[in-house]
């Protein structure tokens, strides 16, 4: 019986990890069509979307990012995404507890990012 209770908690120890992954897919589109957009986190960039509207998929880190989105004859856009807390990790660490949030809190499975960005480019 303990093994069958030690298998369940290491079962649902990862739930963000297994409900959430690591990786999320972020959706841009711009106003007008057709801007190329530069992600950003921690000064690094991690990749584009040329044109919009698209999508590019990012490692999911507790780290914000910063999306940047340029065309002729428009001023540049910056659009701030913030890395927030995933919906599983509340019952992860609720039915896992410490062991579950630390293998996701490692992962980046715990966090999350919004999706789809929005962004109005204004014309110079």
């Amino acid at each position: 019986m303990r093994y069958l209770l030690l298998l369940s908690v290491l079962f649902v120890s990862a739930c963000s990890s297994i409900v959430e992954g690591t990786s999320q897919e972020i959706v841009v589109n711009t106003t007008p069509e057709g801007a190329s957009c530069v992600f950003e986190r921690e000064g690094q960039t991690i990749g584009r979307v040329d044109p919009t509207p698209g999508a590019l998929t990012v490692k999911k880190t507790k780290h914000d990012m910063t999306i940047t989105c340029s065309k002729a004859g428009y001023e540049t856009a910056t659009f701030f995404n913030k890395s927030d807390v995933a919906g599983a990790t509340v019952g992860n660490i609720l039915l896992g507890g410490g062991i579950g949030w630390a293998i996701d809190s490692a992962s980046g499975a715990d966090n999350k990012y919004t999706t789809p960005v929005n962004i109005a480019l204004n014309k110079k």
